[in-house]
């Protein structure tokens, strides 16, 4: 072969490998949407809930549909901006808490009113759903809404042993919602509100005595290593409950061919919300184990002093019906159904 020719040969490789790719006559497109959230990969949720869940959707479309997955806020911004993030398109996906923007969604604040939530993820989740399809279609209009569940009982998690209620008092501690916060403060808790994620910068610098969490998150945000004693309220209905919202951009969703959106379609919704009850509640077992594994002390409030903090949190019932009276809501008939609902799923 000349010098020439191989000259020739070499260009005409090099040009092949340069040219764009052109899919054949017939083949479909992959669709690749973006799942933001904010807790890091080693959490429940990401790689219990939303990897399994990704999978199930690339299988049920050949691969055509892929959900990648961006923890940590990696896509920008902060855990209150994420509901926002979905209507606005900055990412497909968002999984939030609507209690990291009080007062945004008063009706999901149904499901986190005080001593109302089963003790059970499951439970809560599928009443949560079914809650979210009869009564926040409106609320959530600026979304498709995926998946909306509530977690297990809440635990409280502290530097110092809490063995009664009055241990509690003026102890710096991380609510989790406007009202679980209203309801610590009934009984003398310094209750301090932010996002999950900023929990352990501070317990390590002093600003928070402890936290209010489900177990479900603790090692993701390492509690267990950074307080050595957990406190638990007895019985159900339990101390509190915080609603988690999946949403997607309605105009991604639309956009996607009829075919993939109905397989997708299949994976969301009721199953989706039961799987996430399921889910936390296994975690929450196994999490509660590991702890006291590790040499944490487990305590329980007597029945005593949590029928003392059901009585002390009245008020803050009374002040959210009335706000709910205000915004032209029947917050009683809510409440009612939101009850109805969680008993029935308990029962089943």
């Amino acid at each position: 072969m000349t010098v020439t020719r191989r000259r020739v040969l070499s260009v005409m490789g090099a040009s092949a490998l340069a040219a764009p790719f052109v899919r054949p006559a017939g083949a479909q497109a992959t669709v690749t949407l973006r799942l933001h959230h904010f807790l890091p990969p080693v959490a429940t949720a990401h790689r219990l809930l939303f990897q399994p869940w990704a999978q199930k959707v690339a299988d049920a479309t050949g691969g055509r549909l892929r959900i990648q997955i961006f923890p940590s806020m990696q896509l920008g911004g902060t855990p209150p901006q994420l509901y926002d993030q979905a209507r606005d398109g900055v990412a497909d996906i968002i999984w939030t808490l609507p209690g990291y923007t009080p007062g945004r969604f008063p009706i999901s604040e149904t499901l986190e009113l005080p001593v109302v939530a089963s003790r059970r993820a499951g439970p809560n989740s599928r009443a949560a759903w079914e809650f979210a399809e009869k009564h926040m279609r409106a609320e959530m209009r600026e979304v498709k809404v995926l998946a909306f569940w509530a977690h297990d009982h809440g635990v409280i998690h502290t530097k110092r042993p809490v063995q009664k209620l009055e241990d509690l008092r003026g102890m710096k501690l991380r609510f989790p919602t406007r009202l679980a916060g209203e309801a610590m403060r009934a009984v003398g808790i310094a209750a301090i509100g932010m996002p999950v994620p900023q929990v352990p910068e501070a317990l390590a610098q002093g600003a928070l005595d402890g936290a209010v969490i489900p177990w479900e998150v603790v090692p993701a945000v390492r509690v267990h290593e950074l307080v050595r004693h957990h406190t638990e309220i007895p019985g159900a209905p339990t101390f509190y409950s915080s609603t988690f919202v999946l949403a997607m951009n309605p105009a991604r969703y639309n956009a996607l061919p009829a075919d993939l959106r109905s397989a997708f379609d299949a994976t969301i919704g009721a199953p989706l919300s039961a799987e996430a009850g399921r889910v936390w509640d296994a975690a929450g077992a196994e999490i509660r184990q590991m702890v006291l594994g590790r040499g944490n002390t487990i305590t329980t409030l007597p029945e005593a002093d949590k029928a003392a903090w059901q009585a002390a949190v009245a008020p803050v019932h009374a002040g959210w019906l009335a706000a709910m009276r205000g915004r032209n809501l029947d917050g009683e008939a809510l409440l009612a159904d939101v009850r109805a609902m969680i008993a029935r799923y308990e029962a089943a």
